[in-house]
């Protein structure tokens, strides 16, 4: 693995539940990213669907929404893939035939499509949690992974992938900007601030920019790309999501944690960076990986008393402590 694989991230505001729109929007970034001479374009996490309107659905809605990885839109994003010889990533609603699922597409340009199911659903009871890594060879040389949304918060999925071998992470999100019991966590953003924007830019790009977007970001996700010696391709919503407003600030990270290009328009946006795949060797990430002690680890794969289903830990309100009950004995 060496050289140079050039990719853009992207950030929209899709509409609820218009397929047809949402997927016209991703064609575009398809063709921008493609005459920008990218290998490979993301875009966020249900865009083809759109995200925050799923929890008020009953489940046979959802049923209607969704659709297999064969069905009109992953085939569509693999036409386009193939068309301008661009890897192109979109999230979708996937039904399998009996279960729904959070799922992602990275159509490839060779035809070949790979699937992620988010690890760590909460949206909808009818939506399952998918139930293993999406680590893969790609024609460029790399090795990549995808982790959708709070897959990426919970360190132990980023690290698993990188013991895999995953170099480039497809990190697709619909956050900021949300609502959080936790003191120093994200706060929401007035919708009026969004609708607002033409006549008054600065406010929303303060938001953005601040501790509700940006500011909360880079608390965790140069960690993600630092720890494990990962690029990370943030992709992300923007704008209106039902009741609550995506801070977009879409960008690309190296493994070193710094930030190769980012966007904090208040608007549909996309990203462009060049990877340099040679730092990924020597990176700390990587180094800090050769000197693990697996021995040790042994309490990463036990239960412990304060674990839930992603859907009520999502939604939380109680604080979480770990005692001493909880805690398993030597």
């Amino acid at each position: 693995m060496a050289g140079m694989l050039r990719v853009a991230a992207v950030q929209f505001e899709h509409r609820a539940d218009d397929k047809r729109y949402n997927l016209r929007r991703v064609e575009h970034f398809a063709e921008e990213a493609a005459a920008a001479g990218a290998h490979l374009v993301a875009c966020p996490e249900m865009c083809l669907l759109g995200y925050w309107q799923l929890r008020r659905y009953s489940a046979d809605r959802l049923r209607e929404l969704a659709e297999p990885t064969d069905g009109p839109l992953v085939t569509a994003v693999r036409e386009l893939a193939v068309r301008h010889r661009v890897g192109v990533g979109a999230g979708f609603l996937e039904d399998d035939g009996g279960r729904l699922f959070n799922s992602y597409a990275l159509c490839l340009p060779d035809g070949t499509v790979r699937v992620h199911r988010k690890l760590h659903a909460f949206e909808h009871e009818a939506i399952s949690s998918g139930e293993g890594y999406t680590v893969f060879d790609t024609p460029w040389g790399v090795r990549m992974a995808i982790l959708i949304c709070w897959d990426n918060n919970l360190v132990e999925n980023v690290r698993a992938c990188a013991l895999q071998g995953a170099s480039v992470l497809i990190a697709p999100h619909q956050t900021g900007g949300t609502s959080s019991r936790s003191p120093h966590s994200m706060r929401p953003i007035p919708l009026r601030l969004w609708e607002n924007r033409r006549e008054d830019p600065a406010a929303i790009e303060d938001e953005f920019r601040g501790p509700n977007g940006r500011g909360w970001l880079m608390r965790w996700l140069p960690a993600r790309a630092h720890d494990n010696g990962m690029f990370v391709v943030f992709s992300n919503g923007v704008g209106r999501d039902d009741d609550e407003v995506r801070t977009g600030n879409a960008m690309l990270l190296d493994p070193y944690g710094r930030i190769l290009a980012e966007t904090w328009a208040a608007d549909d946006a996309m990203v462009v960076a060049d990877l340099d795949l040679d730092l990924i060797p020597l990176s700390t990430g990587r180094r800090w990986l050769a000197g693990r002690r697996p021995e040790l680890y042994e309490i990463l794969t036990r239960r412990f008393g304060t674990e839930r289903d992603p859907r009520t830990a999502r939604f939380a309100t109680e604080p979480v402590t770990l005692t001493p009950s909880d805690r398993p004995t030597s």
